[in-house]
């Protein structure tokens, strides 16, 4: 199995891009780097706890991202003597390098816009709180 590097991530000052079909989130921030953890952990609890996430929520995402596309995104191995584990397939090492280079594209192409647009924006509470300390 080829493993492709997926693209830098754009900045988390930039446009956030999450890829829905009908009423369902296929992929989004939280699931790329989700699926990113488990692709370099080995395991949904290891991503999960990285995350400051349950368990049982990493499941459900992962779930919920497997049943929106047409091949599964990671597979899991239950317990025994290697104590089971998960990884990104194939499939899913693409479809994560796809999002991250649309993530990129998206960043690019509107950089500008999101800089001017920015200029109105206030700024984020934590760098308040910074400033007057």
């Amino acid at each position: 199995m080829s493993r492709k590097k997926a693209p830098s991530l754009p900045s988390r000052n930039g446009p956030r891009l999450r890829i829905l079909f009908s009423e369902m989130t296929a992929l989004g921030p939280g699931r790329a780097e989700l699926l990113e953890r488990i692709a370099r952990t080995g395991s949904i609890s290891a991503a999960a706890r990285e995350m400051g996430m349950s368990y049982r929520r990493a499941w459900l995402l992962v779930e919920a991202t497997n049943a929106a596309f047409v091949e599964p995104l990671v597979t899991t191995n239950t317990g025994g003597s290697r104590g089971g584990g998960a990884q990104l397939t194939e499939f899913g090492m693409n479809m994560l390098a796809r999002y991250r280079a649309m993530e990129l594209k998206a960043a690019q192409a509107l950089s500008a816009d999101f800089a001017e647009f920015s200029r109105y924006m206030q700024p984020p509470a934590d760098i308040i709180s910074d400033a007057s300390a």
